[in-house]
């Protein structure tokens, strides 16, 4: 079933799979001794930025590993995708390997049943509905940060999950950096003392995008680009570059994304919860205040300040005016720890700490070891093979980018909100609840 269903050109509801003949025999110079029965076959949908720069060489490098399609609804994208696994596989070869096969829409590429798992790289919009159709068509899947759009989508998403007993690994690679894990376990282990504030420090869009309308690219299906947001006329600052994986402008826009708050709060608020042990729960209380673009196309926030409060009493900042990364202070010292660039790339620190041994302090057998991951795609390959939850679950990243909403949402209101984070309500605040969800435009709906 295998090999005919990549030979043949196959037509599921919207989407058409443009199918290149699978080679009959694939050199064992590609997959060195892992016989195809041993290997697992990924699909990758979403051809962008993320998936050609992060995604797909982090499941390439592995040779117990496939990757036999591509989706996108950007023609350009979706070549240039399978050319660069094609090429890939070619070189280890020797020799020409047109193994890759490309779909237009991903429902094709889910109905393939000898696809066992998939990378979802696509826009914040579409992460949800991509993986729950995913997750229902038996397949284990990476899902690119932050988790969903909306809190009702994101608890769609845990709930399907759980019916479909699928792994789910969300990009929150942090959790498989070592000084992320490191500095999260010394707080866990009380190398600081009692935690009592952390200070996550996020960098912030400037205003920007050309609102003139232009035609749309024969090269891209922008009705299903769009999705279930509402339409738009176009502009290229309203999508993607037609010409390299710059910045994409859906970044900036909040039909389509929150800014930086869950771009880069999912990873640093993920840590922090992390370092806190409340990646299953939420904070009480936020207040918070932003700045907003009075010209341009873009409209998510620029400069701001949020103000949360947790159960156990940890009070946590999340602003663009402190260092990108996440201070830990406790009541004995504190620690700062990121990913070692300054926002113009230059190498800086990856931690520092009031004493610099607390971060190589050992963790004794009467403590608590955090899960060590050094690979953050191997730990989800790990996982699909012991169906054991990977180092980043979705329930985990679904929290993380809830917090991140919230955050949002009281920036918005600019206003303090009460959240619930066991009920994932906010308390007594019709106005905030109704911000929880979105209108879903037919026919891409969950």
């Amino acid at each position: 079933m295998k090999s005919m269903n990549r030979r043949q050109m196959i037509k599921r509801g919207l989407g058409t799979a443009l199918v290149v003949g699978f080679p009959a025999i694939v050199p064992s110079s590609v997959f060195g001794n892992n016989a195809p029965s041993n290997r697992i076959t990924i699909g990758v949908i979403g051809a962008g930025r993320r998936a050609l720069k992060g995604n797909i060489p982090g499941v390439l490098k592995f040779d117990d590993v496939q990757i036999v399609a591509v989706c996108d609804v950007d023609s350009n994208r979706l070549t240039a995708g399978q050319a660069s696994i094609n090429d890939y596989y070619a070189k280890k070869t020797g020799a020409p390997y047109l193994g890759v096969n490309v779909y237009s829409d991903y429902h094709a590429l889910l109905a393939d049943s000898s696809i066992d798992a998939v990378l979802v790289s696509t826009p914040d919009h579409w992460h949800a509905m991509n993986a729950i159709h995913a997750v229902r068509a038996k397949k284990d899947v990476y899902l690119e940060k932050p988790a969903t759009l909306t809190i009702a989508e994101g608890k769609a998403l845990v709930d399907e999950v759980k019916k479909s007993g699928r792994i789910v690994q969300i990009g929150s690679q942090q959790r498989s950096w070592t000084q992320f894990r490191i500095a999260a376990q010394s707080v866990r282990n009380g190398r600081i003392g009692d935690l009592q504030r952390v200070e996550v420090g996020l960098p912030f869009y400037a205003a920007g995008g050309v609102a003139t309308p232009m035609s749309v690219p024969s090269t891209l299906d922008y009705d299903r680009w769009l999705g279930s947001t509402p339409v738009e006329q176009y502009t290229v600052d309203r999508v993607h570059p037609q010409v390299g994986y710059s910045e994409p402008g859906w970044m900036h826009l909040r039909q389509f994304s929150m800014g930086t708050i869950t771009g880069w709060g999912a990873h640093h608020i993920d840590t922090a919860h992390w370092a806190m042990n409340t990646d299953l729960t939420g904070p009480i209380e936020v207040s918070g205040e932003a700045s907003y673009p009075k010209s341009g196309l873009w409209d998510v926030h620029g400069d701001f300040k949020t103000e949360a409060l947790y159960a156990n009493g940890v009070r946590m900042t999340v602003s663009g005016r402190f260092n990108n990364g996440i201070k830990f202070i406790g009541s004995k010292g504190w620690i700062f720890v990121c990913r070692g660039q300054d926002p113009s790339g230059n190498k800086i620190k990856e931690w520092e700490a009031s004493n610099p041994a607390i971060m190589s302090s050992v963790i004794l057998p009467t403590e608590i070891p955090l899960t060590k991951s050094n690979d953050h795609h191997r730990n989800w390959l790990d996982s699909i093979r012991s169906r054991k939850p990977p180092i980043a679950p979705v329930e985990i990243g679904h929290r993380s980018c809830s917090t991140c909403i919230v955050h949002d949402i009281a920036m918005v209101l600019k206003r303090k909100v009460q959240w619930d984070p066991v009920k994932e309500m906010f308390i007594d605040d019709a106005e905030a609840n109704a911000l929880l969800s979105r209108d879903m435009r037919a026919p891409y709906q969950i």
